[in-house]
């Protein structure tokens, strides 16, 4: 029979079984599957992998979202267990980063139960462990997981028989096997949840330490492949050691005491020969925000979570960011305190990025010479005598990060092998040799100390100047196009949000093209909450949408029921950021409208 409990606002369903029901609808026209949505009682399996133990139980299969035909996108299913037959012990569920490790923990176990279904596809995640929208493990114990699933039909008929066995027959079995704590290894749910937990508390304990970031000894930085996540095997690979000088040790809650690197805040250089191990090095910097599975290899190595990677990105969208601490005087005269551009340049698009990742409110930033714009980064002593100043509207950053760091708080970690000038600017230095870390910092600053000629650009004591908030329009963040709602990802390089197409190829935090999706949905709510209202800053919104999703996925689910994973901040602002269409207010620090 259907299910609705008293104070539940889900759709009640058609009286009678779920597989009474599929067997009237043999060969009727496609589009009255919508006549399943709703919430059935989850179908008995004859004692097949656990799925009877559910049975009775009070857990229910819902449609949530039917076909209207089929070729359009899968139907929506979602499968409730409450506590009691779920089974979990209240101590793998008690904190919020609990429920999020179990949660994931399940999705994958349950992806796994569907491998081989082509019809049923559950979102189990890669090797970070986000909050996603697949599975939710609530505050009292009850689990939820959700898929899509496409609906089976013989031409633009209903096929019944394949039906109930995906619905009554395979679902009951896959939620039997993966939902269930007595169908799972209770040692490997217990190493799941407590080693997402012991990475969460080396997170939280860098700002008490003053560490941007933690590298433990024995973790596995370098990558399968640059298309292969999970670690690299063999006798090449080189666990990390920290070097002496910067090793510190750090009490977790289950793994005790846990040596490694520690970076201290401030300005850090990483230096080295080509192909030694400074950009891995730098990746798993990038990706220590996220927590990781075990096996994983970087399950110890940690961010601080307002950490952001930045890089030059020609031809981005900038709509009225002040980058004149970068960038003076332009030929065309643009005023640079304001600056817009539908194309930036190298240059131009990573001081944009610098400024904007410091109004959404990065303490951390992340820089790859690779990547970078190198005018943006240097100009040495015979560039400075070749060009003169008068004739260069670019201020390298090797002349604003001590700046940046003591007037905004906001360290800088670098990979630099071409450029020695940063030496001179460095609170420490570490050498990668074969992908073995040393402190150099003594002999940089012996080496730093042998005069080049070169001379400050940015002004003797100058400080970085004070970010300059926007207030963004909300109608420039609509999410409809031509009165339909358009909200896709695209991979992880790309959004389409109603009328625009947001390139984020930069964006290189994004672990998970679910995230992009999460993205998309965080924009919405953002107007759809009011907190994007085009008198609130940028930051002050980010601030209310970071304070809804601080329980989890629900708000983000509210917006549209799919497959996502919810995203930071950063990522969520650098998105809006890059909208072409995108319009905004700038306010004084005095809290006045600045006119253009």
């Amino acid at each position: 029979m259907p299910r609705q409990q008293q104070g539940d606002v889900r759709t009640r369903a058609p009286r009678g079984g779920l597989e009474q029901q599929l067997a009237r609808l043999d060969g009727a026209q496609y589009g009255r599957y919508k006549g399943l949505v709703g919430s059935w009682e989850l179908p008995a399996m004859n004692g097949a992998d656990g799925a009877d133990a559910l049975a009775g139980s009070g857990a229910t299969l819902e449609l949530v979202r039917a076909q209207a035909d089929p070729f359009a996108p899968p139907a929506r299913v979602v499968v409730h267990v409450p506590a009691g037959p779920a089974g979990f012990p209240p101590e793998l569920w008690r904190t919020p980063v609990r429920r999020r490790a179990l949660a994931s923990f399940l999705a994958r176990r349950a992806a796994g139960a569907a491998e081989g279904e082509r019809a049923l596809k559950v979102d189990g995640g890669g090797q970070e462990v986000l909050d996603r929208g697949s599975c939710q493990v609530a505050d009292d114990g009850c689990v939820t997981l959700r898929f899509g699933l496409a609906l089976p039909g013989k031409g633009r008929r209903i096929d019944a028989r394949e039906a109930q066995r995906l619905l009554c027959r395979t679902v009951p079995a896959i939620a039997g096997r993966a939902l269930r704590y007595a169908s799972l290894d209770a040692g490997a749910v217990r190493e799941f949840v407590e080693t997402v937990e012991d990475s969460d508390a080396l997170r939280a304990a860098l700002p008490g330490l003053g560490l941007v970031a933690f590298v433990a000894d024995g973790a596995v930085l370098p990558r399968g492949s640059g298309v292969d996540d999970r670690p690299a095997s063999g006798a090449g690979v080189v666990p990390f050691a920290s070097p002496e000088g910067l090793r510190v040790t750090v009490e977790l809650p289950h793994a005790g005491p846990v040596t490694g690197m520690g970076l201290r805040e401030g300005v850090s250089l990483i230096v080295g020969g080509g192909f030694h191990g400074k950009s891995t090095l730098l990746r798993a910097l990038e990706t220590g925000i996220w927590d990781h599975v075990p096996g994983d290899g970087r399950e110890r190595v940690v961010a601080r979570p307002d950490t952001v990677k930045l890089r030059a990105e020609d031809g981005r969208r900038v709509e009225r960011v002040d980058v004149h601490a970068f960038v003076g005087r332009l030929p065309d005269g643009s005023d640079t305190t304001d600056f817009s551009t539908d194309n930036a340049s190298g240059s131009t698009s990573q001081a944009a990025s610098l400024c904007e990742a410091v109004e959404a409110g990065a303490r951390v930033l992340l820089i790859d010479e690779d990547t970078a714009a190198t005018n943006l980064m240097i100009r040495d002593a015979r560039m400075q005598a070749l060009v003169a100043k008068e004739r260069e509207p670019l201020t390298p950053l090797v002349d604003s990060v001590r700046s940046l760091h003591t007037e905004h708080g906001v360290s800088t970690v670098l990979v630099m092998g071409g450029s020695g000038d940063y030496l001179e600017v460095a609170d420490r230095v570490l050498m990668m040799d074969a992908y073995r870390p040393s402190d150099v910092t003594v002999r940089a600053r012996e080496v730093a100390s042998v005069p080049t000629g070169r001379h400050t650009e940015a002004g003797s004591g100058r400080p970085f100047p004070p970010v300059v908030h926007r207030s963004p329009d909300p109608a420039s963040l609509q999410a409809d196009a031509r009165g339909r709602r358009k909200v896709r990802a695209r991979g992880e390089d790309a959004l389409s949000f109603g009328d625009h197409e947001v390139d984020l190829r930069a964006v290189e935090q994004i672990a998970d093209p679910r995230q992009v999706t999460g993205i998309g949905l965080a924009l919405e709510l953002l107007v759809r909450r009011g907190h994007v209202d085009g008198d609130r800053t940028l930051t002050e919104a980010l601030d209310l949408l970071d304070a809804d999703l601080a329980a989890g996925a629900g708000p983000l689910l509210s917006v549209r029921d799919e497959d996502f994973a919810v995203p930071r901040r950063f990522e969520t602002a650098a998105a809006l950021n890059r909208m072409r269409g995108l319009r905004v207010r700038r306010i004084t620090r005095a809290g006045a409208e600045e006119k253009r």
